[in-house]
């Protein structure tokens, strides 16, 4: 029997010109045999410090007073061997020069980026269904032209092995609000922020957990938290 896993991806800063010097895109990957009960685990985290079991996670929620709900959030995450995250850190987007290469403008690279980030999760055996947290207007477009970019590099043109791509609220999804707290997370530490308490209790937190930085390049086939750190020197014309 195929093997088939749901992989809940999200981004932060990945605007041309948003001003952040730093950009992160993560996934958050289970089997889809287990999507149900560790949703339900992540509601019951949520219950047990006296939040509504709909209560969003967000990393933007991440205060001294809410912490001890996200330190369990990230304890979980490490505890279950079901739970894996994968994300590619872009530290300076200041150094791209997208006119030094031929047709390529920032959707290209981003898409280029995307498949990057996800390349290494996929296995040829086994089926994919990838959720996508909706950000704007463009959703729909951004996510058949995802699904279009991954296939190809893939050869999967029957699209049997990312069977779908396809736009979600994170709302409604705890694995999508656990991506967005361990993509927040690294991206706070890469753009060397430091005001919020909560915040640098997590990063602390994930980094005795997973023993990295969380600032480098892991190994290619770190199963709980594998990094990606991209350098713009790799393209400089």
């Amino acid at each position: 029997m195929t093997d088939t896993f749901n992989i809940y991806c999200d981004e932060s800063c990945h605007l041309e010109n948003d001003h952040q010097k730093a950009m992160v895109l993560g996934a958050v990957w289970c089997p889809l045999d287990k999507t149900r009960e560790i949703a339900v685990r992540l509601r019951e985290i949520k219950q047990k410090h006296g939040f509504s079991p709909q209560f969003e996670v967000k990393w933007t929620k991440v205060s001294p007073a809410r912490k001890d709900l996200y330190l369990d959030l990230v304890d979980y995450f490490f505890d279950d061997d079901d739970l894996h995250f994968r994300a590619l850190i872009v530290p300076d987007k200041t150094r791209l020069r997208h006119n030094a290469f031929p047709g390529q403008d920032h959707d290209a690279w981003y898409y280029k980026m995307y498949f990057d980030m996800l390349k290494v999760i996929f296995r040829p055996d086994a089926r994919y269904r990838v959720y996508l947290d909706i950000k704007d207007t463009r959703g729909a477009q951004k996510a058949a032209k995802l699904h279009e970019v991954l296939c190809n590099n893939m050869y999967d043109f029957s699209r049997e092995v990312i069977e779908r791509l396809q736009l979600a609220h994170s709302h409604e999804i705890e694995q999508l609000q656990l991506a967005d707290l361990l993509i927040g997370a690294i991206g706070y530490l890469n753009r060397g922020l430091q005001g919020n308490a909560g915040k640098l209790a997590i990063i602390e937190r994930m980094q005795q957990r997973s023993g990295y930085t969380l600032a480098r390049t892991t190994l290619l086939r770190e199963e709980k938290i594998n990094l990606f750190r991209w350098h713009a020197a790799e393209v400089q014309g």
